[in-house]
């Protein structure tokens, strides 16, 4: 059964942090400065007490109200999302409660960050190639802005929170191609939170500081930026090209990239490294900050929104990061 993105939707939580507030705190960072390191001006982000689930409900509902989705026809909830609401029961199952999906509905929790989206599409398809499922729901959130040092400016800088909702069908508005997935566990400590999960339950209230003024501690997120600029310069392009192959299309085949929405910096340099041209490369995080893994669904519905995608047109999706994991396809 060949499988289909059939509409989507997405939400923002109402909370902003600006450039403006962030010099507030940072007096040696200006507003230009921020924007023109990571091309951001604003992040969204999650009031106290509003969880990922939380923002996956809304995006799921605001699906259903605009393309007039019934709850009963969901057969299948995927949820991706690195920050569930207990350790158990999986958000999923609270998310077909509260959405009112039929109780013969799967649900299953998918714990994956920047790449999640796609693994998330990918597993949507086989559900519908099984003939397990025939309208998969595939939502994505995430609140890493509660997993910030409240002094790490470079974190905060970049991420914001969001959530997406997917449904995935027998026919939409563009089809779901092959895929290219990837993983390397060995890279895993350059983006972590170390305590809250089961190897280390508590927090150790540890604190250091690095060679460039940066936080590092166990409660709180942390990334090596070197390494995973690396890690990204190394792997995408080749992800991209075997994506292309794989979906038997030529790069001049594509007509919009669509990458995981890291930072604006990062994006630029692999749109030059693989040579595509600035009209098909969309970038959108300026107002909203990298979403970790709603960043494509956003992205998407701000580029259907503005016509970048029309009838007969090749997207190709490209995520990558905390894992270390990767995966891209090309929708058609």
């Amino acid at each position: 059964m060949r499988a289909f993105i059939k509409v989507l939707a997405c939400h923002l939580p109402e909370g902003r942090l600006s450039n403006a507030d962030l010099e507030r705190e940072f007096p040696e960072w200006s507003p230009e400065k921020i924007q023109a390191k990571v091309g951001i001006n604003t992040r969204r982000i999650a009031a106290a007490d509003e969880t990922a689930t939380d923002l996956a409900e809304r995006a799921a509902r605001k699906l259903f109200d605009r393309y007039g989705v019934e709850a009963v026809a969901i057969d299948y909830l995927l949820f991706c999302t690195q920050g569930p609401d207990y350790f158990l029961p999986a958000s999923a199952c609270l998310l077909q409660d509260c959405l009112g999906l039929p109780i013969h509905t799967g649900a299953l929790d998918i714990v994956m960050g920047c790449s999640g989206y796609i693994y998330g599409l990918s597993l949507a398809k086989g559900l519908l190639a099984a003939g397990i499922a025939s309208n998969v729901l595939l939502l994505t959130a995430d609140t890493f802005s509660r997993y910030l040092h409240p002094k790490d400016k470079a974190s905060r800088s970049i991420l914001g929170d969001g959530a997406g909702a997917t449904l995935i069908a027998g026919e939409g508005f563009t089809e779901i191609g092959e895929f290219c997935l990837g993983t390397d566990g060995s890279g895993a400590e350059n983006l972590i939170v170390r305590t809250g999960g089961a190897r280390s339950r508590g927090l150790s209230h540890a604190l250091e500081w690095d060679d460039y003024g940066t936080p590092v501690s166990p409660d709180h997120f942390y990334m090596n930026g070197g390494e995973i600029y690396s890690f990204t310069l190394r792997r995408v392009p080749a992800l991209v090209e075997q994506t292309l192959q794989k979906n038997k299309v030529a790069q001049n085949d594509i007509d919009l990239f669509v990458f995981h929405q890291a930072n604006g910096y990062m994006l630029e340099q692999l749109r030059k490294k693989i040579k595509i041209d600035v009209d098909k490369f969309f970038v959108n995080l300026s107002e909203v900050g990298n979403t970790t893994s709603s960043s494509m669904p956003i992205a998407l519905c701000e580029a259907l929104e503005k016509g970048k995608i029309q009838k007969d047109s090749k997207t190709l999706l490209a995520g990558f990061g905390v894992g270390l994991s990767w995966g891209g396809c090309v929708l058609t």
